[in-house]
Order: structure tokens, then C-alpha cells, then sequence
């Protein structure tokens, strides 16, 4: 699996970096945890999506520019990133008022030659915890052969994208998973699912992937939203186990 000394599936969604910027390095480490890990869906991009978007979100925070216009600039030789982008920002009102005690974030991700951007409205749930209020997805995956598949797909992603943020913790005791079951492992409930909207680009381009693209731009996109709201960026996931703790 290793390819002069790393595996090149640990960095994919990384080592491709959309940006425009002028120097760049991509290294990765592998830790020595004695227990055997497999992919979830979106392989390497459900931790290189979370890790380079809130990483871009910290830089647009640093040069005190508008998130969604700093990726606006360093993706303008991006057109597909930029149409996701632009049409997530568009369809969420991204410049518009908010609520009392909400805020929004966003992220943008391609895999698996597809393109996804997420803009999410997120509060302070009762459990201290990011409640997403909503979410505005736009998707570029070529032609679209079936609309409500795609639909479909990205909700499921989001899903699935949610519950591993949010609560998505396995401990290990003796060498054993401590958790048996849904009363111990906790995921995202029916009634916990946000409103979405999927807004699909018009493309002539081949029929890509999308089944797993929907899943790495959600957990940036809160995170993103989180820090705007409270102040506090979560490095460490899932946000069950950080929040509150000093960062």
C-alpha cells in the first residue's frame, strides 16, 4: 500500500487541493494503535475534507475576509468547485439575516470526481452540542441520470456525516470496543435530521460518483459555523467529546 513511504489513499482530497496557493506540502503519519481500521464512506476525503476546509476557514478567519469570498478568489481557476460554491452561498442566502442565536458556515469538497458544496445553519442544541438548523447542498456529479438518487445519496451522506461529528466515539477497554449497540453508541435520530435543500449544476460533463461525496463537506460546514457562533474551532472530533474543552 505504500508508496515511497506513505500511503497516497491517507492524503487523497489533500494532495489535490483545489486552491490557489503558491506553496504546498502534504505529509502524513500513521499511528501505531495496535487495532486493525478499515474505510467508512468517502474513504481519506471524510478526514481531509474536515481537516483542509476548517483549515481554510481559520486562514479566511486570520485575514479577516468573508469565508465564502476568500474560497471564491483562491478557487477562480476552479470553475466546478466554484459553481458548487457559489450556488450553496446563493440558495442559503449566504449574506442575508439569521436568527437570534444562529450562525452559518461552509465548506466545498471534491471526490470522487464530484463536487459538493454544504452551507449550514447551526445553534446551541439543549445538550451543548452544534444543532444543525439546515443545510443548503449543491452538487456537480456530470449529467444527471437520476435526480432523486442523487438527492437521495447526498441526504444519506449528510446523515451519515452528522452522527460521526457529532457522536461518532468507539473506546476501547482490554482490547475490546466497549460499545455494543445503538443504546451505547449514539447516532443522529429521525427527528434530529436538519431540513435540506439539494441544488443540482447543469453539467454536460460524464456521469461521476455520488454516493460518498456528500458525506466530507458536512462536518467542516458545522465546525465552520460552530467557531463563527461560540468562538471555539473543534480540532478533535467527534464534538461529543470536545466541546467545552479549551482549544
Amino acid at each position: 500500500m505504500l508508496k515511497e513511504g506513505y500511503d497516497e489513499r491517507m492524503v487523497n482530497g489533500a494532495s489535490s487541493l483545489p486552491y490557489a496557493v503558491p506553496n504546498l506540502r502534504i505529509s502524513s503519519h500513521v499511528g501505531e494503535v495496535g487495532v486493525s481500521t478499515l474505510w467508512w464512506r468517502s474513504v481519506a476525503s471524510n478526514h481531509t475534507g474536515y481537516s483542509t476546509e476548517t483549515f481554510v476557514d481559520l486562514l479566511a478567519d486570520t485575514a479577516n475576509t468573508d469565508p465564502v469570498a476568500f474560497r471564491q478568489k483562491l478557487l477562480s481557476k476552479q470553475p466546478r468547485h466554484l459553481r458548487v460554491l457559489n450556488l450553496a452561498a446563493e440558495k442559503a442566502g449566504w449574506s442575508g439575516p439569521l436568527a437570534n442565536g444562529r450562525a452559518r458556515g461552509v465548506a466545498v469538497h471534491q471526490s470522487f470526481k464530484s463536487y459538493v458544496a454544504h452551507v449550514v445553519e447551526v445553534s446551541v442544541g439543549e445538550d451543548g452540542l452544534p444543532k444543525v438548523e439546515r443545510v443548503v447542498c449543491a452538487a456537480d456529479c456530470g449529467i444527471a441520470i437520476n435526480p432523486d438518487i442523487i438527492k437521495a445519496q447526498l441526504e444519506g451522506g449528510m446523515g451519515y456525516g452528522l452522527s460521526a461529528i457529532l457522536y461518532g466515539a468507539i473506546d476501547l477497554e482490554d482490547g475490546r470496543v466497549k460499545q455494543s449497540n445503538f443504546n451505547d453508541y449514539r447516532v443522529l435520530r429521525i427527528n434530529e435530521m436538519p431540513p435540506i435543500e439539494v441544488h443540482i449544476v447543469p453539467s454536460t460533463e460524464k456521469p461521476t460518483g455520488i454516493g460518498e461525496p456528500g458525506v466530507p463537506p458536512i462536518g467542516p460546514a458545522v465546525a465552520n459555523a460552530w467557531a463563527k457562533l461560540t468562538g471555539q474551532r473543534v480540532f478533535e472530533l467527534p464534538f461529543s467529546r470536545s466541546v467545552g474543552r479549551a482549544t
